[in-house]
């Protein structure tokens, strides 16, 4: 428990930096496809992105973590030509909403990410020009590589992926769901198909889904939320039952740092 209070002590520095604080109080309740969710406050999760084609497809989800840089999952697939950064968006049928398009200069996925089981799921974006950072665009904290967050913690994921009663919603989905001990995970999933760059949360009767990939799951601490897992892999039905496995960020933080230091 005691490394938790240091990484809420380091959260709290990240804070100063404007990171992790939505000018727009989120309101989840039960905290308080994505399936068994609910419509978000407009603008409370102010990292999130839609990740989109030419033609307007959402494909996938995404976070802010500064002006320049968006991370996501490597299996979505982003190509700078082909695709783009929506930010500050909440209905995606509305035309009205401030949103911000941006273009991508690179997209950096992990040396050692594995198509076959998704480990190193992770891919980042670099936008061709600076977010713009108002009350509803603006970075999420990131996972220190020491974080360490108890299973049961519950934390929420937030997209626009398949719900139970929709292919694609309109309105930004949330849902608090707690976290599974890599054991608890393993049970489920089996040994090998769980790696330490994987983090499980769910099987709560609530659940991430197709369309969701690449989004956040964020945890909060006095106030500040911290990214610990990119939206991954899981049942191709969206079971609620089953945990659904996030890439996990405290293990890849220091590939994060280095990739954003050196691009």
């Amino acid at each position: 428990m005691a490394m938790f209070w240091i990484i809420g002590c380091l959260a709290l520095v990240g804070s100063a930096f404007g990171c992790g604080v939505p000018a727009i109080k989120p309101q989840v309740s039960g905290y308080n496809k994505i399936v068994n969710g609910e419509n978000a406050v407009p603008g409370s999760w102010p990292w999130q992105v839609s990740l989109q084609e030419s033609t307007g497809f959402h494909f996938c989800g995404g976070s802010l973590i500064s002006q320049y840089w968006v991370v996501t999952a490597a299996h979505c697939g982003v190509s700078p030509s082909r695709h783009r950064v929506i930010l500050g968006e909440h209905n995606r049928q509305s035309n009205t909403e401030q949103i911000q398009v941006k273009f991508i200069a690179k997209a950096i996925t992990h040396p050692y990410y594995n198509r076959q089981n998704f480990n190193n799921d992770i891919t980042l974006l670099k936008l061709s020009s600076p977010a713009q950072m108002t009350p509803r665009v603006s970075p999420v904290c990131l996972a220190t590589s020491s974080t360490s967050v108890p299973s049961g913690t519950l934390c929420v994921t937030t997209g626009w992926g398949r719900t139970g009663t929709t292919s694609s919603p309109h309105y930004l989905q949330q849902v608090a769901l707690p976290l599974l001990s890599p054991a608890q995970c393993k049970q489920y999933w089996g040994q090998n198909r769980i790696t330490d760059a994987m983090i499980c949360a769910g099987a709560s009767g609530v659940s991430s889904c197709q369309g969701d990939s690449g989004g956040p799951l964020v945890c909060e601490r006095s106030g500040v939320w911290s990214q610990v897992g990119i939206v991954s892999w899981g049942t191709s039905n969206c079971n609620v039952r089953a945990p659904a496995v996030y890439a996990r960020v405290s293990y890849l933080r220091n590939w994060i740092d280095q990739t954003v230091a050196y691009n």
